[in-house]
């Protein structure tokens, strides 16, 4: 059976010199989708790299992600490629949404398989050093990926988002995920809201389901940094569940996603 490194270079073989028909500026086109992405500064291309997969809000775009250049810069500068993917419409097509709440997500699922297919092939990234985040609308569809897709990704990081009409009977398998969430967030509260004829999740019943489900432990580990407060729960599998809030609304910031990666890195996943 072929590995994932020979199947990239198989891949790679067959595409030629098509990574360089796209970047952080040009679109990546995979059918009737895209991504956009930036490698690290100064990348030989070929030496393997970590990434980090960041899906946008509600109405955003890929194109709105590598616009914020500080976090471009600081993704750079942890030697990673930034991945900005783009929903099909104004929304991320999971279960329960209101544009969509019949959905079974399954066409937004094989729309990240296809992107991690395609980066590893074309960019040389790491297919074991790649976290999925995403803010908001996006952090829902990173706790969906976390639930359908556990081994797709080394790690999860969603910020401000979480299941639609809250949390799934079961996932797949447990993964590592670091949850980061304003306290007064009014966008998506921590205790959700309803919206149309659907409902935000529940923080505090999504991390339940989870923590029951992967056999993650009590806290072990009670941290302050900055004005970010995390809990960290641990599983035999050496997972980690990790929430963090902060006192403020619906906000992100880069240096969350650096936060989330170290944390990931410490526990050995990535």
């Amino acid at each position: 059976m072929l590995s994932r490194w020979m199947l990239a270079g198989v891949f790679a073989l067959v595409f030629g010199g098509a990574a360089d028909a796209c970047g952080p500026d040009t679109e990546c086109v995979l059918g009737d989708r895209h991504y956009l992405i930036a490698m690290p500064e100064g990348h030989d291309g070929a030496t393997p790299v970590g990434a980090i997969v960041f899906a946008h809000g509600y109405r955003g775009s890929a194109r709105g992600t590598m616009r914020n250049m500080n976090m471009r810069r600081m993704v750079s500068d942890m030697g990673l490629a930034l991945v900005a993917v783009k929903s099909a419409g104004d929304d991320w097509d999971i279960p329960g949404t209101p544009s969509n709440m019949d959905s079974t997500g399954a066409a937004e699922m094989a729309y990240f398989d296809d992107v991690v297919a395609d980066i590893t092939a074309r960019f040389g990234v790491d297919p074991d050093r790649i976290m999925m985040s995403g803010f908001s609308a996006g952090g829902m569809v990173t706790w969906e990926l976390a639930c359908t897709r556990p081994h797709l990704f080394a790690g999860f990081a969603p910020v401000a988002g979480t299941f639609w009409q809250g949390p799934p009977e079961s996932c797949a398998a447990p993964a590592s995920v670091i949850h980061i969430h304003g306290t007064e967030d009014r966008t998506v509260p921590l205790a959700g809201r309803p919206i149309r004829d659907t409902k935000q999740g529940d923080m505090a019943e999504v991390l339940a389901m989870y923590r029951d489900q992967g056999g993650f432990g009590p806290v072990q580990h009670a941290d302050v940094m900055d004005d970010l407060a995390c809990q960290r729960q641990d599983n035999a599998a050496g997972d980690v569940l990790e929430f963090c809030t902060f006192p403020g609304g619906h906000s992100f910031r880069r240096g969350f996603l650096g936060y989330a990666w170290d944390r990931l890195s410490a526990a050995g996943k990535v």
